[in-house]
């Protein structure tokens, strides 16, 4: 295939990535965009060309050492819901730009520290890209019929083209809104679209390779197995090697979340914190996925080429020997994406860091005219522009100088080595609030160094003098400092070998000044808010602890040199009608402050919007005892809200109370009632009969027959015996709720009592043709009184009778023991006890609802009496939930 036909595939393939994402930057709202599977196909920007090609190489020359770098992110992905998500609440509130604004604000926007990790990112990612154009350059070379065109440097060289291809893409996309902390749907559209190209492309050809040139997995590993370092292939040999896998597994994950393409598309980009639920998951799926045949590819290659060839291109050079082109060119146009992706989110990150970080708060702050948003606007966009073409040409530079002579996996390895020296600051900034400025400064100083020294330079050195002295004698011939042997420890490989040095002296820095040397007002403030996740919302909207004064005029004229009038009087009307404050308020408080600094964040990075916000305040330094007053009160108004949120539900739960019990009492008042109507009603009616047959017996006429003058003075006897059960009744209740009455203990035969209220009630079930059936005949003895248990049974019957129906009526009584308990039981298949009555029926005035259609017989005193005398007993009396027919009373006497 030649050139100008690789190149045309090119251009086109750009310009289908350009219509991806133009298309998702204009349906920015569409569910097509916005949707958890772009999110966490967006997050396999970590597949890079390194692991496209790199990962078949070093599998092919050193087996499953490979490995290690995927591992650490699937170690990750969990943590991602509890890590990830904080890192992101924290962000979108301060409306973050990159890593290094969000390190910078954890210690008080300090605007070195800023610089400092931008410049760690710069050193630490332009190897990487350059990582990208090597594989570019060394994969068009394999695919064009001519090499000559690739071997050159500079404008004949069709790398540099590509190069540039790039900076435009980035910089068009990547620059459309000065507010670096907006979404970049389009980019991310087409990352999402170029991640599931490269991982469909690769698994064709692992597809191809295994199944096709070779007869399956087996068929390789077979032929693999008898060539002489299998073993070491497959194996972990030795605890040196461990220590390897170790070190390179913390290495990646530490690069998941630092690395800043990394924090641009999982922190940065992400819309919605539930897409972490699917990406925990799909994204350790898609690394699993994409690892699947790189095994059996590098294998297959080292059957067919032995080491003829350049192993990290086994994918490309199986089909081209095999005269499958076309394969080929989809293997390349993977690979391609898996660059494009890289390259473009990394410049893009990139260039808001060197643009907020350096250019804007170390030069051009002063430059912004006041009063002209656009044009300041522009600057900003434009330096951003040119920051990417800059970075991207250093990039290509760097592997003109230095990449040509290095693997894919080497120059990967030294760009984690170099980024990782932000996670001491990074990490235990997030769970730690004693970490201090200073000492994420020195730490990542300390750090950065001895990885340049034990990674870098040696290769650097051999670049430019052609031996290797400096690594076999170290620093003035001192064999403590060989950098890839520093203080003796030679068993680690150089990636893993600086990576440990770094990150203990890295540590040992952070931890130790952080405990000597304390941050001031300002840092401690950022620090509990990022630490403190349980009172996340209140710090956020408090987060700066200010003492000074200022006016809200001079930030208005602030806000509106880079926001524009409007947008700044917008922000600032949703701000006073937030906290409920005039709008003619003059003085700007703590909040304003830390609202101002918020907006302009995102156009300028932390570091300049503090600045630029000082320059119209006038700020008094507060001392530790007034920080310390705050704080305090702070807490005590938290504990006083929430004393007063107690006491708050307590009311309201003492008023639901209240309201129940007023009902409750109004319900009693309304049966009490119902019940003295009842009693007058009773009262009245023998009372009413009594005189009737009296004035007739006392008239003088004599012609009434005796008969009908007995009859008459039958009734008067039977009204005076009702009228005398019912003050009887009446008087025992009474007695027993204020606790005159006095029961006579005696031990007595149950089954004898039960009998007798039987049979005293036998007339009146017998008239109504109800069947009552004593159950249990044994004998048993306990202490009661018997004249107040018949009254209970009596009552029970009497009950069960008078809703049992005629005739096919039925009432068992029934007595067992247990738990020193005697449980007698009254049952009926009559009409039963309403569900809502189950709680009520044994109250004083209580009668049942449901009889509200006509005028219930009796008091409604006979169960509440029954109820006093069975507790004068220390005993329980309910009625069964859940009986089907009829209903079923249960009391309970204790014997010892």
């Amino acid at each position: 295939m030649n050139n100008y036909t690789l190149i045309t595939i090119i251009i086109i393939y750009l310009a289908v990535l350009f219509y991806i994402a133009f298309l998702g930057e204009k349906k920015s709202q569409s569910k097509w965009v916005n949707n958890p599977y772009v999110y966490s196909l967006s997050l396999a920007v970590y597949c890079s060309a390194w692991t496209y090609y790199g990962s078949v190489g070093i599998a092919a020359n050193s087996g499953i050492s490979f490995l290690p770098i995927y591992l650490g992110p699937v170690i990750a992905a969990p943590l991602w819901i509890v890590v990830l998500r904080k890192i992101i609440r924290i962000s979108k509130q301060h409306k973050i730009s990159s890593i290094a604004d969000f390190i910078s604000l954890r210690y008080g926007n300090n605007r070195f520290l800023g610089a400092l990790v931008t410049i760690v990112c710069l050193f630490g990612t332009l190897p990487y890209i350059s990582l990208q154009l090597k594989a570019v350059s060394e994969t068009f070379e394999i695919m064009s019929d001519d090499s000559g065109s690739i071997t050159t440097v500079g404008l004949s060289d069709s790398t540099f083209y590509v190069a540039l291809l790039l900076a435009v893409f980035a910089a068009f996309f990547g620059t459309q809104r000065t507010d670096a902390s907006e979404k970049h749907k389009g980019i991310i559209a087409s990352v999402a679209f170029e991640s599931v190209l490269k991982l469909v492309f690769f698994l064709i050809i692992g597809v191809y390779v295994t199944f096709y040139l070779f007869d399956g997995t087996s068929d390789i590993y077979n032929q693999m197995s008898v060539t002489p370092n299998f073993k070491e292939l497959t194996t972990i040999s030795s605890l040196e090697d461990g220590f390897n896998w170790l070190f390179l597994i913390s290495l990646s994950f530490m690069a998941i979340f630092l690395l800043p393409r990394q924090f641009q598309v999982s922190v940065l980009e992400n819309n919605r914190e539930k897409h972490l639920k699917k990406a925990i998951w799909l994204f350790p799926l898609y690394l699993l996925l994409f690892n699947l045949f790189v095994v059996f590819i590098a294998w297959a290659g080292k059957l067919t080429f032995g080491n003829t060839k350049n192993a990290e291109y086994f994918s490309l050079f199986l089909p081209l020997e095999n005269g499958n082109t076309f394969l080929a060119s989809l293997v390349f146009l993977g690979g391609f994406s898996a660059v494009i992706s890289m390259v473009i989110v990394s410049t893009l990150a990139l260039s808001t860091m060197v643009s907020n970080n350096l250019i804007i708060p170390y030069g051009f702050l002063d430059k912004f005219i006041k009063n002209q948003p656009e044009r300041n606007s522009k600057y900003i966009k434009n330096i951003r522009r040119i920051s990417i073409f800059t970075i991207i040409i250093t990039a290509y530079f760097f592997y003109v100088i230095f990449s040509k002579e290095l693997s894919l996996y080497s120059i990967g390895l030294i760009s984690f080595v170099i980024i990782s020296q932000l996670a001491p600051s990074f990490f235990v900034g997030l769970y730690w609030n004693r970490g201090s400025s200073k000492a994420a400064i020195i730490g990542i100083l300390v750090g950065f160094f001895i990885a340049l020294y034990t990674l870098v330079l040696p290769f650097t050195l051999q670049a430019y003098t052609g031996t290797d002295d400096f690594t076999q004698n170290g620093l003035l011939n001192i064999s403590a400092l060989k950098p890839y042997a520093l203080f003796g420890v030679d068993f680690l490989s150089p990636p893993a070998h600086a990576f440990f040095w770094s990150i203990t002296f890295n540590v040992m820095c952070y931890l130790v000044f952080s405990l000597v040397a304390k941050g001031n007002y300002r840092e401690r403030n950022y620090a509990e808010m990022f630490v403190d996740t349980k009172n996340f919302t209140t710090l956020q909207d408090s987060a700066l602890v200010w003492k000074g004064e200022a006016y809200v005029a001079d930030i208005k004229n602030v806000l509106i040199r880079f926001l524009g009038e409007k947008r700044a009087t917008r922000a600032l009307n949703i701000f006073f009608t937030k906290y409920s404050l005039p709008k003619d308020t003059q003085l700007a408080d703590a909040r304003l402050i830390n609202f101002s600094e918020k907006l302009l964040t995102g156009s300028i990075g932390s570091a300049s919007a503090k600045i630029l916000i000082a320059s119209v305040v006038k700020e008094e330094q507060i001392s530790l005892v007034e920080v310390l007053k705050i704080l305090e009160e702070s807490k005590e108004n938290i504990i006083s809200n929430k004393v007063l949120l107690e006491k708050s539900n307590e009311l309201t739960q003492l008023s639901s109370k209240l309201k129940d019990a007023n009902e409750e009492l109004i319900s009693k008042d309304r049966q009490k009632d119902e019940f003295l109507d009842t009693v007058a009603h009773e009262l009245k009616t023998p009372i009413t009969g009594i005189r009737a047959a009296t004035e007739l017996l006392m008239d003088e006429d004599d012609e009434m027959p005796k008969e009908i003058k007995a009859q008459f003075l039958k009734n008067i006897l039977q009204d005076s015996d009702r009228l005398g059960r019912l003050i009887h009744n009446i008087l025992d209740f009474e007695k027993l709720e204020t606790g005159r009455l006095h029961l006579d203990f005696q031990y007595q035969d149950i089954q004898k009592t039960i009998t007798k209220a039987i049979s005293s009630i036998s007339q009146i079930a017998a008239k109504k043709e109800v069947q009552i059936i004593n159950k249990n005949r044994h004998s048993f003895n306990t202490n009661y009184d018997e004249d107040r248990i018949l009254q209970v049974l009596t009552n029970l019957l009497s009950n069960a009778i008078k809703f049992c129906a005629s005739k096919t009526g039925k009432i068992t009584v029934d007595y067992k023991l247990g738990n020193e308990l005697i449980e007698v039981s009254v049952a009926d298949n009559g009409k039963g006890i309403p569900e809502e009555d189950h709680d009520f029926i044994f109250d004083k005035f209580y009668q049942s609802k449901d009889q509200n259609t006509r005028k219930p017989q009796g008091s409604g005193l006979g169960l509440a009496i029954t109820k006093q005398i069975v507790e004068k007993h220390n005993g329980n009396i309910w009625a069964k939930k859940g009986v089907k027919n009829g209903a079923t009373l249960v009391f309970t006497i204790p014997f010892k």
